[in-house]
């Protein structure tokens, strides 16, 4: 890996004007200090029409803030870019993995972040999309944070147990932004709140209520696994270049979908069934819900039987349904035997 130039060094920026004031909490969150850190890498023309750099030192302390970090904390975050955001979290976790897929982005996050965080933070270049629990668990173990673990991390990994993100905080890529949080709200259990930059309207989506238009599939089966405890709208211009498009940061908590009837939290795989009917229901979205699922390989028989058995009304579309109404359904279409 090749060593960074010395004019991007923390130390240097701070002093030459560059850093963002005192009690900043990310250094690179302005425009000098953005511009001046592509251009020692030799980056600058191609980032100028790419990547889109949050430099808004305001917008990076609101995210710390609904992140509520502790010195307990596991940060996962994807796409960090130059680091911005990231710093901010190396200071206040015990440990932060960042998932970066442009491997040119490797060495300037080695002198922003990994410099002054040697033991906590960890980089994993790849695709997010592919990334599993163990990996990022594996990853993390190595970091000297965790060394006086080392025996107990060695026997947990012998059982399948790995160390697991609590938070979940990045100015995501928006073309995966909405994938990611629905794939690791479901496969990282240890995973207690996101924080999250989206493009507002996969921000509308996620928040979305029944019988609105961004409600949808994603929405319901996000619902199984999460709730939307906040939000705030950041505009075009916190960004260098501007981006075409309006973004916005959403919270979301843990949360454990119940059986409506009896309390009882559901497992994988009753949950798995739900998300199945979910995404049957919603495959014909002008159509009832009847009609729709009897597209899709479901006995008109034991569908109408159970839809009536859920409390539903066969009638009506899957848009006007609450994540409850889907979970009733696939507990009764699975007693049924409802598939041809």
């Amino acid at each position: 890996m090749s060593s960074a130039p010395k004019n991007v060094a923390r130390e240097e920026m701070c002093h030459s004007g560059s850093c963002s004031g005192a009690g900043a909490v990310s250094w690179l969150a302005d425009v000098r200090a953005t511009r001046e850190t592509l251009e020692a890498f030799g980056l600058a023309t191609k980032y100028r029409l790419g990547q889109n750099f949050l430099i808004n030192e305001q917008v990076i302390r609101k995210i710390i803030n609904l992140a509520e970090l502790s010195p307990d904390d596991v940060v996962l975050e994807v796409g960090p870019g130059l680091g911005t955001l990231t710093v901010a979290l190396l200071d206040r976790a015990r440990a932060v993995c960042s998932v970066e897929a442009d491997r040119e982005l490797e060495r300037v996050l080695d002198a922003t972040c990994k410099k002054d965080h040697q033991d906590s933070f960890a980089l994993i270049m790849g695709d997010a999309l592919a990334i599993t629990p163990e990996r990022v668990g594996s990853t993390c173990a190595s970091l000297k944070v965790f060394a006086d673990e080392k025996d107990a991390l060695a026997s947990a990994r012998a059982k399948d147990v790995y160390i697991g993100p609590t938070k979940f905080v990045s100015n995501l890529p928006y073309q995966v932004a909405a994938t990611l949080i629905l794939q690791y709200f479901q496969e990282f259990s240890s995973l207690k709140r996101a924080v999250v930059m989206v493009q507002a309207e996969v921000a509308d989506r996620i928040a979305a209520q029944p019988g609105t238009k961004a409600y949808g599939a994603y929405t319901a089966k996000l619902a199984l696994c999460a709730r939307v405890t906040s939000r705030f709208e950041v505009s075009p211009g916190n960004f260098m270049p501007p981006p075409r498009v309006n973004s916005a940061v959403v919270r979301l908590e843990r949360t454990q979908a119940t059986d409506p009837q009896t309390g009882e939290a559901l497992d994988a795989g009753r949950l798995a069934q739900t998300a199945q009917v979910i995404d049957v229901a919603f495959a014909q979205r002008r159509k009832t819900i009847r009609n729709s699922m009897s597209a899709s390989a479901f006995k008109k028989d034991t569908l109408e039987e159970g839809l009536l058995a859920a409390g539903i009304d066969p009638g009506v579309r899957a848009e006007t349904l609450y994540p409850e109404d889907f979970v009733r359904l696939a507990a009764a279409l699975a007693e049924g035997g409802s598939h041809e």
